[in-house]
Order: structure tokens, then sequence, then C-alpha cells
């Protein structure tokens, strides 16, 4: 159990390794259901292009979909999307980063499953067979005689091997549209493969310092949200920890102030002592629940500033930036400080 908490945790800090793990698994996981569907055209005229385009479009629809849904960026976007902007603007440049981020990686299993069900040409054949000229593979005495209605009840049964009685025709006209099936498949691969080149390639050549502040303040949005649930969770648990410590000691009041008065302290109550000290620590001033409200709702109505202030410690200490800094340590401009000594007389009795 602590083997896969320590799992979770890891992929909890290591974010984009993680989301490209989940894409990676949902890529396999779009070939792998593509080879177990077990296709089966109607094989006929109304029917046939729905199923195969549709074969062909609602599983990478689906498949799209499901990887804004795994990716946890997807929350971290709507909420910097829709909170009020309080003291910190809201950047549209972050947003449309992180949108394009999760985007691309949602569109890692679309792109399988549409280059393995090209590749395959069983959907292309079930769409489109109706449209084939049968005259191109010889035997037109096959469809002599036939109406225009007949002949596309024939054409559409080409998927279909049971249903199709001239197996030569059948074989022809499957090869040439599966080949039609593949050579589009092969496009569509090239163009993902040139567009990811260019996006990889020409982004970074024009527009590099706005491309790493808007990746360095989206990573500080993520990484903000996280340490504040972090620190929620701490304070809850140590609110919950002395809440609980509080009402024992308030229902046993009595046996507890008796069993102190009777007992010595030893190096056990110092150590409680220390944990009481930690948990009032992390309740960070605040002990109470309307108090506690009010801090979540001020996080989410009016973010803080992104301007650090300087700590007290340091303007008393001397200022320790900059100039000040120079100051402290005797080095100001390139000129030691001269410091003032102090003199000391020292008489000796000879009594």
């Amino acid at each position: 159990m602590d083997k896969f908490r320590m799992m979770f945790q890891f992929l909890q800090s290591n974010q984009e390794s993680f989301m490209n793990g989940i894409c990676g698994i949902m890529a396999l996981a779009s070939a792998q259901m593509y080879s177990a569907f077990e296709f089966s055209c109607p094989c006929m005229p109304e029917y046939n292009y729905n199923y195969g385009i549709g074969l062909l479009i609602l599983p990478p629809i689906w498949f799209f979909l499901l990887g804004f849904v795994l990716n946890n960026n997807v929350s971290v976007l709507a909420e910097e999307w829709k909170r009020p902007t309080g003291k910190r603007r809201k950047d549209p440049t972050i947003l449309r980063y992180m949108f394009c981020s999760i985007t691309q990686r949602s569109l890692i299993a679309p792109a399988v499953w549409v280059s393995v069900t090209l590749m395959d040409g069983k959907s292309f054949l079930c769409a489109f067979s109706i449209n084939l000229d049968i005259d191109r593979f010889g035997n037109y005495s096959l469809v002599k005689g036939m109406s225009e209605t007949e002949k596309i009840r024939l054409l559409a049964r080409i998927p279909c091997k049971d249903l199709f009685e001239n197996q030569e025709i059948r074989v022809a006209a499957s090869r040439y549209i599966k080949c039609i099936s593949q050579a589009c498949g092969w496009m569509f691969l090239l163009m993902m493969t040139f567009t990811a080149f260019l996006i990889r390639a020409i982004r970074p050549c024009f527009t590099q310092a706005a491309f790493l502040k808007t990746k360095y303040w989206s990573h500080y949005i993520d990484i903000e949200r996280k340490m504040f649930d972090d620190t929620c969770k701490e304070h809850a648990k140590s609110f919950a920890k002395v809440c609980i410590q509080q009402y024992f000691e308030n229902i046993s009041g009595e046996m507890h102030s008796y069993h102190r008065h009777h007992s010595s302290r030893g190096g056990s109550d110092d150590e409680d002592d220390d944990k009481k000290k930690s948990d009032e620590e992390k309740l960070l001033g605040i002990r109470a629940q309307d108090d506690m409200n009010k801090v979540l709702w001020n996080w989410h109505t009016c973010k803080p500033a992104l301007a650090l202030r300087k700590d007290n410690t340091d303007e008393t200490n001397g200022k320790l930036n900059g100039k000040a800094n120079g100051a402290a340590n005797g080095f100001l401009n390139g000129h030691t400080h001269e410091e003032t000594k102090k003199e000391w007389a020292v008489y000796y009795s000879k009594v």
C-alpha cells in the first residue's frame, strides 16, 4: 500500500510526465480497442455510409473528450478562467497556452484511432462501396439489365463476403478501396507529423520570450493550486486534531486535572507539548469555522497580487538586498566601510 502511495505522490509531483503517460496509454488503448472491435458492415445502401463514417469519426471524438476528462489541468484552466479578477489580473495568453497544451495531449489517441482505421480500410470500404464503377473490374454482364437501385444494392454487398456472389469482383473492389484508404492514412500521418514539426520548430523562433513567460506562469498556477490544497489539508488535519483533543479535555477535565496533580511530568509530557505546539503552529492563527470560511472565500474572490513583500526582519537587520547588503557587510560601491571601534579601559588592583 505504501508503494502505491509513493507512486501516486511521484506521479502527482511530475504532472507533465504523468499526463504524457496517460496519453500514451490512451493511444495504445485506442489501437487495442480497434483490433478487438468486431467490424460488421450492414451492407445496406441506407446505412453503409453512416456506419463507415461514424466508425471513423465518433470514437476519436470520444477519445478526445476522454483526454480532457483525465487531464487535471482542465479544472485549473476552468478555475482560472471563471475566477474574479480581484488583485490579480487574468492573462489570456496563459489561458490560451494551457488550453493548447491540454488539446495537444488529447489529440494523440484520436489521431492513432483515425490512422489505424484508415490503414485497415474496412470502414472506408463500407462507406464508399456504393460509389464504385463496377465496370472497371471486369464481368460487365453481372450488372447488365439491372436498374440503378438494384445496382446500388449489389455494390452495398461488396464489404460482406457471404452476401456477394462474384468473389473476384469483390476482392478487386476491396483492394481498390483499401488502397485509397491507406493512401489517405499516410497523408493524414504526414499532415499530423508536419504540423507537430511546425509547432515545435517554428514557434520558439518567433515568440520565445512570450512562450517562456506563458509557460512559467501556467506552471506557477498549477503549483500554487497544489500547494494551497496541501496547506488546506495540513490545516484541516491539525484543526481536527486540536478540536478532538480539546473535546476530550473538556469532557474529562476533572479526571485530567486530578492525574496531572498526582503525577510528575516526564519526557513523554514534553513530547506531547511539542506536538501540541506544532499543531498550533499549523493552524496559522485560524481557529474558527467562520474565519476559515472567510479565508477560503477571499482566496476565491480576491487572490493576492503577484508582488512579494519583504520581511520586516530584513529591514531591521540591515536590509540585506542591493546596496544595503553591501553596507551591512562593509562594502559599498567598492569601498570598505569604516567601523567605529570601542575603547576599553582595564584597571588592575594590587590588593
